[in-house]
């Protein structure tokens, strides 16, 4: 990242989930130039400590807080929350930049990755909010866009291998307490997942739609065509694992004109926030546990499909609560400052 000029004020709402202590995180790892960074949390979190860096922040309460005295909020705290607060929030000034789903597809919001659209970023004037992608949507169009502008994309199928840190800590929390109680004999009755996760896989992601996918897969397939290009045909299937961190996709994509194996890793290579780890030999690619902490979406198993005409399959991986969340926000609000796009940045 180029260095922003100017110091802002910031807030991050919902610090005290999984993406706001990562987004606070990643605010100090990436010295993000904030004059003052205040956390946010309900009512009931008030006056609780998160880290930041070597300090401890204490909690603010969202009900009560003057958002006329920050430039931008990060908005981590869910859609129903963000729903009822975000326009308040943008009303007052601040530019929000939300990681919930509930104004992604307004089209008087932008829908961001930074490496993907960048220029779309402008478009926050019109309601002073600024949409993330879904997690999985994320990590996808970063691989597809430098593949894309080469050799044009017909269609993609991809399976996605989720963790639960995508539902959020209490499915962690499930994950961890159902593998411990089968070593000890009890019953891993499920609470927040539909089924049993440890030691499992679920085919179900969100809501069921009325064609037969789940929400989830509706995501993936309207935010891609949002953000990258509405011609591209897209088909998701999505599937929870009993992982902790980090998502995980296997990726077909059938382009118009040819693009080989080794031309597309030469590609990726040199495309912004990607590393191609691809050799042919055990343990030559990347999984969700080596992806945890990191900024970058990795890149294996990069291979021709002779199925089809065009085509190419590879496997994706990156640590969802960064670049699927919490890294995506804080580099959407690099970008606000590195094009001054932020009026009024004290």
């Amino acid at each position: 990242m180029s260095a922003p000029a100017a110091p802002v004020r910031i807030a991050v709402v919902g610090a005290t989930g999984n993406v706001g202590r990562e987004m606070l995180a990643i605010l100090e790892e990436r010295q993000f130039p904030a004059s003052v960074v205040h956390a946010i949390a309900s009512r009931r979190s008030l006056g609780a400590e998160v880290s930041f860096g070597d300090r401890r922040l204490k909690c603010k309460s969202l009900e009560d807080f003057d958002f006329s005295t920050v430039d931008i909020v990060l908005m981590a705290a869910g859609g129903t929350i963000s729903r009822e607060h975000s326009p308040r929030i943008a009303a007052a000034g601040a530019v929000v930049i939300d990681n919930s789903s509930v104004f992604r597809m307004d089209p008087d919001v932008p829908l961001v990755v930074p490496e993907v659209n960048a220029h779309a970023v402008a478009g926050f004037r019109k309601k002073n909010i600024i949409a993330n992608p879904n997690c999985s949507t994320a990590q996808l169009v970063v691989v597809l866009k430098p593949l894309h502008d080469r050799a044009v994309i017909r269609r993609v199928v991809v399976s996605t291998y989720q963790s639960t840190s995508g539902a959020g800590k209490e499915a962690m929390d499930e994950l961890w307490e159902q593998t411990r109680g089968i070593f000890v004999n009890e019953s891993p009755d499920p609470k927040r997942f539909t089924k049993q996760i440890a030691f499992n896989v679920i085919p179900h992601i969100d809501v069921f739609m009325e064609d037969g996918s789940t929400k989830e897969e509706w995501k993936m397939v309207a935010e891609t065509k949002k953000i990258l290009d509405p011609a591209i045909r897209l088909t998701a299937t999505c599937v929870r694992v009993p992982v902790f961190v980090g998502h995980s996709e296997s990726v077909n994509i059938e382009f118009v004109t040819p693009l080989s194996a080794d031309e597309a890793r030469d590609i990726l290579r040199e495309a912004p926030g990607i590393l191609v780890v691809d050799k042919h030999e055990d343990g030559g690619y990347i999984t969700p546990v080596e992806a945890v902490g990191e900024w970058a979406t990795f890149v294996s198993r990069i291979r021709e499909d002779p199925s089809v005409e065009n085509g190419l399959a590879m496997w994706v991986v990156s640590d969802n609560l960064r670049k699927g969340a919490a890294l995506n926000a804080v580099q959407i609000a690099e970008l606000l400052l590195n094009q001054n796009l932020l009026a009024g940045a004290a």
